[in-house]
């Protein structure tokens, strides 16, 4: 295990980090967020989709530190059903949410640019960029943040099958303590702590972003499909 301490918000050591990787894959979850909560600068953060299934991360996070902020991106095109799964989980878990946005307003946005959505991949980048990635480097730089919690898994998608544990990313850490756990994984700890589902996963929703890049299985003819019209699958914030 690397010494204590041996972190800081100013060095950034490659082998270090390795060796950080290394000690977190003898570990449980909840033992990595504790340790990473310890040991890694703060200030920490955890950044949430209020996907499927991230009631487990916004759970296991606000237990070990019931004031953590968490990081909504909000787009303005969430469906209705993910802004109602973030008024309950805000509530059910305390949580201490900071919501960030693109400066302009979607109809804003519309108006100058149109639906870059349907511009291909360049035009759904460039969209992803301005409404995703940049407010969230505004929440890291706002929030002064030296650790930056995620729930990405490696079993997710193709793009996050290489996914560390730690790994410096935007000028701080970003820990994934749940990047190994599987579907099963994730469906005990939500049976044992008696949390939810997004509502829309129940309809066949694997995977849910906005509403107009969103689809469910049942409605494309391969799982790669189901965001972004098959061109990607993520949206900048991993990659």
């Amino acid at each position: 295990m690397p010494a204590s301490n041996a972190i800081s918000q100013a060095v950034f050591d490659q082998d270090q980090l390795a060796d950080w990787n290394d000690h977190f894959t003898g570990l449980d979850a909840i033992a990595r967020v504790r340790l990473a909560l310890e040991e890694f600068p703060g200030a920490h953060v955890l950044s949430s989709s209020f996907g499927a299934q991230a009631a487990v991360s916004l759970h296991m996070l606000s237990q070990a530190r019931p004031d953590i902020p968490v990081i909504l991106l909000d787009t303005g095109y969430l469906f209705p059903e993910t802004y109602d799964f973030v008024e309950e989980l805000t509530q059910q878990l305390s949580l201490n949410l900071h919501v960030y946005r693109n400066e302009m307003t979607p109809a804003q946005q519309e108006l100058k640019y149109g639906k870059r959505w349907l511009q291909g991949q360049a035009g759904i980048d460039q969209y992803n960029f301005d409404n995703k990635v940049e407010p969230m480097q505004r929440a890291l730089e706002e929030l002064q943040v030296g650790t930056w919690f995620s729930g990405i898994r490696r079993t997710q998608s193709t793009s996050r099958e290489e996914t560390p544990f730690v790994q410096f990313k935007d000028g701080c850490y970003k820990v994934s303590p749940i990047a190994d756990w599987t579907d099963k994984d994730v469906y005990d700890y939500l049976s044992a702590h008696n949390l939810p589902y997004h509502p829309l996963w129940h309809k066949g929703y694997i995977s849910i972003g906005d509403v107009h890049t969103t689809k469910a299985l049942h409605e494309v003819e391969d799982p790669s499909e189901v965001r972004f019209f098959g061109l990607k699958r993520e949206c900048g914030l991993h990659a």
